[in-house]
């Protein structure tokens, strides 16, 4: 079994049968990065410990002792997410002692680090991204250089979390933890051919990860190269921690047994499905996106789907956005960045080098969050420069959570008439742009999730044609992450 072959019941099986060890895994792993990351850049830390983390694994399976559901499988870790003892620098040259600026270093893993280590995967390392993780399309402005696309080199490889992504798609991890804020999943899992399950806000612990929304948009998932694996992955992920006291929200709304085990086939038949249109966002797909958004409807007839062509025509659903100049991205959520920015840097404790916003200023000598940092962006919302002036306190979020209500209103009152079980739709309106140009990413579904907080799953419908990857996104109900990954797995075995 060959590294790009691996699937978390492969591996699973072959350690049990005796075939491998997780040991050997790791090597055949490292082998992968050896000869590929060198061009492919998507791991930017290495794990010292990793080979140890698998002995351990061996170990525990010698002895007849359960080493998890992810016993061996290697996985990589978004630079941004803390992992203890390994830097964290969010992209920023400044928070890179490698490039001449200063580390910081967390004590501790983040929740979703530590399910993944209590499940037995061995982390590889960690992944590029852009700084602050402040592009959907690519992670050229990283300190570390930026990272391609691992299907299709020339072509931008989806950020922010585009290292985790490459590193899937090359074939040397079989999971990649991934976050959003606006596309920073979707974009990558569709642009390199991969499933990303972009979960229900709150859904998943995103406390010890470096935010950009971490109040209202930042949520974490997995990338994986099917649907099983990723699913197998929101099993270790999801769940109430006391660190992240939001995800009390969660709790009831996982199926019994687990995602996993709650995948069936045939899902799609009899299902009802809305389709892309101006009712859910006033921007056409170009005539490729469309060829290929045929493909996929017919694909899910015959699993017998049944399609509504654009249910949310009239319903006032695309009028809800509120989109910066010049770019179609609707950043609201995104101005409390500041207040979560500081109490991020609070975690690191008052003897470390950065641990305040105050302290990330006068160590870096430089502001991300003045107008012209990497989140500049942000002073179109006319409340953002008094939110970064007053980053203790916390904020009046009622703005958001209105715009948040009003979504939610909409979207389950198109869902009950229409009687749909979810919304299913191209990820990407145009062919993914080359990396080296001024192009983004246009997606059909980003801010809309985000600001709303439900949840989407990616799942790969083919290539452009000039090879980046053209998802399929299935959207549905705050909390429905059971029954889209079921309807994504019957429409990934219509292949």
């Amino acid at each position: 079994m060959k590294p790009g072959e691996w699937t978390v019941a492969k591996i699973q099986a072959a350690l049990v049968r005796g075939e491998t060890t997780a040991e050997a895994i790791l090597r055949q792993a490292q082998g992968e990065i050896d000869r590929l990351d060198g061009r492919l850049n998507a791991i930017i830390t290495t794990n010292p410990d990793a080979l140890e983390e698998a002995r351990a694994i061996d170990r525990r399976i010698a002895a007849g002792g359960d080493a998890g559901p992810l016993a061996g499988v290697p996985i990589v870790v978004k630079d941004t997410m803390d992992i203890a003892g390994l830097p964290t620098t969010g992209g920023w040259f400044k928070l890179s002692s490698r490039a001449g600026g200063t580390d910081l270093i967390p004590s501790r893993d983040s929740p979703v680090v530590a399910r993944m280590r209590a499940a037995g995967a061995v982390i590889l390392g960690k992944t590029n991204v852009p700084v602050m993780s402040a592009s959907g399309t690519h992670a050229n402005d990283s300190w570390a250089g930026p990272t391609l696309n691992a299907i299709a080199p020339d072509r931008a490889p989806g950020g922010s979390s585009a290292g985790s992504a490459t590193a899937v798609a090359a074939g040397y991890a079989v999971i990649g933890l991934a976050e959003e804020t606006g596309g920073s999943i979707q974009n990558p899992a569709a642009a390199q051919g991969l499933v990303g399950i972009k979960p229900s806000f709150a859904l998943i612990p995103n406390a010890g990860v470096m935010p950009l929304a971490g109040s209202t948009r930042d949520v974490v998932g997995p990338v994986a190269r099917t649907v099983s694996d990723a699913a197998i992955a929101l099993d270790v992920l999801a769940g109430y921690t006391a660190a992240d006291p939001k995800t009390v929200a969660g709790i009831g709304h996982r199926p019994k047994g687990g995602y996993a085990a709650s995948l069936r086939p045939g899902a799609l038949k009899g299902r009802k499905l809305g389709l892309y249109g101006a009712g859910w966002r006033a921007a056409p797909l170009s005539s490729e996106t469309e060829t290929l958004y045929a493909a996929a409807q017919e694909r899910l007839r015959r699993q017998g789907a049944l399609l509504v062509p654009d249910p949310f025509a009239g319903s006032g659903f695309a009028e809800l956005a509120r989109l910066l100049r010049g770019m179609p991205y609707d950043p609201r959520g995104e101005e409390y960045v500041a207040y979560d920015l500081e109490r991020y840097l609070a975690g690191f404790g008052p003897g470390a080098p950065i641990h305040s916003i105050e302290t990330l200023r006068r160590v870096t000598g430089a502001d991300p969050l003045g107008p012209s940092g990497s989140l500049g962006y942000l002073y179109e919302l006319e409340n953002f420069a008094a939110l970064v002036e007053n980053y203790g306190e916390a904020p009046d979020m009622s703005e958001f959570v209105a715009a948040r209500e009003s979504y939610l209103d909409i979207f389950d009152k198109v869902m009950d008439a229409a009687g749909l079980d979810a919304i299913v739709m191209p990820q990407t309106r145009e062919a993914i742009p080359p990396r080296e140009s001024d192009l983004v990413i246009l997606e059909t579904a980003v801010s809309e999730i985000n600001i709303s907080g439900l949840p989407g799953i990616t799942v790969s419908a083919g290539t452009y044609a000039s090879g980046g990857g053209a998802g399929l996104l299935f959207v549905g109900r705050l909390w429905s992450e059971a029954t889209l990954l079921n309807l994504a797995l019957d429409f990934e075995a219509s292949c």
